[in-house]
């Protein structure tokens, strides 16, 4: 039996699922936290890998292992191989001043036309201008700039800081790799071309940048960015030190790629799919053969891992809302999924704006959740536990309608998160949406899509494997829920 390994390095934890490279099915899992925060050190999350790695088992018995990670966080290194400051995540706002000013200096046209993307605070070329205005003493440091999933895989093969323990092939930056789905996140890669926009970069750092190439000393001019590698490429092998266990078989490592187009893969999506998570915060992508760019910035026009596109909208208010509301009439989210189902399509009226931490999609950082259509007829628990449900539901409904404005066509939904469990959640979704609705069993999809990805590198050829269903609904529209939340729409 042939082993693989997904790493899903997200931002709240690090885990790791070992399954079967020929059917997908888990053999043994592991698991780390990372710290709290939206500015880390890169340390903690090679921390975390090695000890969910240990959780699982080691990989000595593995023949591949890939890296999914949290998108648009910036690594700088130094020559040495070091981390000059703490990495700026994706949920990072302090650049948002810095996007502003991309924009307005290069123009949204511009921008979407030449990387798919409008800069917002989440991505890279935003913390690197905040960095260039507000650290101008690191910026004559810089070597590298990477992402956490590129950082984590040159780990992984054995490469590091000068002088490390951990690190015995030391501080090579031309060994620094990504895969397209990261690069895209940066907003200094064109999704269209498959190659780095350097002007780009440089205006975001004041820095003019190089692609990582082998043989090519350190020092060379410009700052390192990490080889782009397609979807099937190997970033190398593991290091012996990182592998817990030793084995005669060195063990391949994949490209990797960012944690949404990872869950793509491991949900096996493909065109005309579109995937909605509904965690804490919510997402709407789909798998498209073209690229596609949207100057109003709504739509972010990503790579996918298997090498075609992945148009994706994020919203701030997901299964909060859920929560929230669950608080407020003092019911676990069982009794809220029941309560919901007790009430009819529309609520009776009542409209739930569900901005509660403000939004992102639309753009309305200071926004608040407002109720609307209170009456004596409509304000009960069981149209209110609706209205919370409809409410989070049209806000990414409405994510929905901004990607297939570009052309991409959407035939099937796939519900993935936490929130996603509930019974009721995929039924109004199916009311919402218009579509068939598939909710499959809750599984690590962004490790699993990195174990795909690992065996890939391994065979040559894509696997497929089986998922299995929880949920299956059939598409039940109803205009009147849609309706009367566009009514409301700020």
């Amino acid at each position: 039996m042939t082993l693989v390994a997904g790493v899903d390095s997200s931002t709240q934890s690090c885990k790791v699922v070992i399954v079967e490279a020929a059917t997908g099915a888990v053999v043994r899992e592991g698991r780390a936290g990372h710290p709290d925060g939206t500015s880390v050190h890169p340390d903690s999350w090679w921390d975390a890998l090695r000890e969910a790695l240990a959780d699982a088992g080691g990989l000595a018995d593995v023949a591949a292992v890939s890296i999914g990670g949290q998108q648009h966080g910036m690594v700088l290194l130094d020559a040495e191989g070091r981390v000059i400051r703490d990495a700026l995540l994706w949920n990072d706002t302090r650049s948002a001043a810095a996007a502003a000013q991309l924009v307005s200096e290069v123009g949204a046209e511009q921008y979407a036309a030449r990387t798919g993307v409008v800069p917002v605070a989440s991505f890279t070329a935003t913390k690197l201008r905040w960095v260039r205005d507000h650290e101008p003493q690191h910026v004559e440091r810089v070597a590298a700039v990477c992402l956490p999933h590129d950082w984590l895989t040159w780990r992984l093969r054995g490469y590091g800081p000068a002088g490390a323990a951990d690190a015995p092939l030391g501080p090579d930056l031309e060994q620094l790799t990504t895969d397209r789905s990261d690069a895209s996140g940066t907003a200094y890669f064109s999704t269209a071309s498959g190659e780095y926009d350097l002007e780009l970069f440089e205006r975001a750092l004041g820095r003019p940048g190089r692609v990582a190439r082998s043989g090519t000393a350190v020092g060379s001019l410009g700052v390192v960015l990490p080889r782009v590698l397609g979807p099937a490429e190997s970033a190398g092998i593991v290091g012996e030190l990182p592998r817990i266990a030793t084995s005669a078989t060195p063990t391949i490592v994949g490209a990797g790629a960012g944690d949404n187009a990872a869950a793509a893969l491991g949900l096996g999506a493909e065109p005309g799919d579109v995937v909605v998570s509904i965690g804490t915060s919510g997402t709407v992508f789909a798998v498209s053969g073209h690229p596609v760019a949207d100057a109003s910035g709504t739509v972010a026009g990503f790579a996918d891992a298997a090498g075609a596109s992945l148009p994706l909208v994020a919203t701030l208010n997901a299964a909060r809302v859920l929560d929230a509301v669950a608080r407020l009439l003092g019911v676990d989210h069982d009794e809220l999924a029941r309560l919901a189902l007790d009430a009819e399509p529309g609520a009776g009226g009542l409209v739930l704006q569900p901005y509660f931490e403000g939004e992102r999609t639309p753009n309305l950082p200071d926004a608040t959740a407002t109720l609307f259509g209170m009456t004596l007829a409509s304000t009960t628990r069981e149209r209110l536990a609706r209205a919370a449900i409809e409410g989070m539901l049209c806000a990414l409904a409405d994510g929905l309608d901004a990607v297939t404005r570009l052309g991409v066509p959407v035939e099937r939904l796939s519900l993935i998160g936490g929130a996603a469990r509930s019974r009721a959640v995929a039924g109004i979704a199916a009311t919402v949406f218009g579509l068939p609705v598939t909710v499959p069993e809750p599984g690590e999809y962004v490790a699993r899509g990195a174990a795909l990805q690992a065996a890939w590198a391994l065979s040559g050829t894509r696997p497929h494997w089986d998922l299995a269903t929880a949920i299956e609904v059939p598409a039940d529209p109803q205009p009147i829920v849609r309706k009367q939340y566009a009514a409301r729409r700020p």
